[in-house]
């Protein structure tokens, strides 16, 4: 039997970091009032990262693609499937992920985006694994990629403080020896309107409003119910238990939110892998960043189970539970 597991890992993130004070720096000067304390207090963020107008979600996903490709010892021209989770791709169409393979110089293998927003990562996790499964492929490049500061509006601080930029890949190969153990991925969409971008292109013009909108208070209780429920569905569809977990690197979004599930789970809150204190929300990419941050900090090792999940708008979520 054929399974799926990761080769190699790699993040970036843009140069620019912005600290809670700076932002509040700049906020101030369109009479939005707020503080490091403040935004601390509620999310764990004390800075995060922006690109510069200029660079797009595949530019980012091409420097984190390229260390995850030197990490597992390839070339780019080993990889036969991309897969690109992204909110903010780099036009409508075609794909980022069609823009990052002609960027990788790669010619002729499948190539397609998937948008789950903040669980992207683990649904394109979830199509690579499958794929490789079914011998669709034999090495995906799974990519979570965005540019999240161009859809903030910097005059409500309850969401502009919340969100950064960045990229994180793994290298997805098949390998005789079990990787992914299970997933579990799940919608519902009589939920859209706690989380969306409530805009559209029509005519050359931009209908609605192109701007991200949050229910911060129905998202925290949607999203602590939803990590658990699937956390442990994955854990019994590998007939697994939480003290089998080595480590839970969850979507990071609030520092509220990423504790609780860990109690949920009877997990001590140092199996916990948090950078949202470095990079705030990074959507979908904010997994797959925390995860190479792991493993090249030394804490992640061969052999560990990790538990990977997400929540998102949609609204969307899931998990992965994998032995790394």
């Amino acid at each position: 039997m054929t399974f799926s597991r990761i080769a190699g890992t790699g993040s970036y993130l843009p140069p620019r970091r912005v600290t809670n004070d700076e932002l509040a720096a700049e906020l101030a000067q369109r009479g939005i009032e707020t503080s490091d304390e403040w935004i601390v207090e509620r999310t764990g963020i004390r800075a995060r990262h922006f690109a510069a107008p200029e660079v797009t979600s595949s530019e980012l996903a091409e420097h984190a693609s390229r260390h995850a490709i030197e990490a597992a010892g390839l070339q780019p021209t080993d990889i036969d499937l991309i897969i690109v989770a992204t909110s903010t791709p780099d036009m409508v169409f075609p794909s980022s992920a069609c823009i990052l393979q002609a960027k990788l110089g790669i010619v002729g293998c499948p190539a397609f985006d998937v948008q789950a927003v903040c669980s992207g990562f683990v649904y394109a996790l979830t199509v690579a694994d499958s794929m490789i499964k079914a011998g669709a492929a034999r090495r995906a490049l799974v990519v979570g990629a965005e540019v999240f500061s161009r859809i903030l509006d910097f005059n409500d601080r309850t969401t502009c403080v919340l969100f950064g930029d960045g990229a994180g890949a793994v290298v997805l190969e098949a390998s005789e020896k079990p990787g992914i153990l299970a997933t579990d991925l799940h919608a519902d969409g009589r939920h859209v309107g706690v989380l969306c971008v409530p805009g559209s292109v029509s005519g050359g013009k931009v209908l609605g409003e192109p701007l991200l909108r949050m229910d911060g208070q129905a998202v925290f209780k949607l999203a602590v119910g939803v990590l658990e429920a699937s956390a442990r569905a994955t854990l019994a569809k590998a007939n697994c238990t939480e003290a089998d977990i080595d480590w839970l690197i969850p979507h990071q979004a609030n520092i509220r939110i990423m504790q609780s599930t860990a109690r949920k789970l009877k997990l001590p809150l140092d199996k916990l892998v948090v950078t949202v204190d470095q990079h705030g929300n990074t959507s979908a990419a904010s997994i797959p960043l925390a995860l190479d941050a792991a493993v090249r900090g030394g804490r992640v090792k061969r052999g560990d189970k990790l538990m990977l999940e997400g929540v998102g708008g949609g609204f969307t979520w899931g998990a992965v539970l994998l032995q790394y």
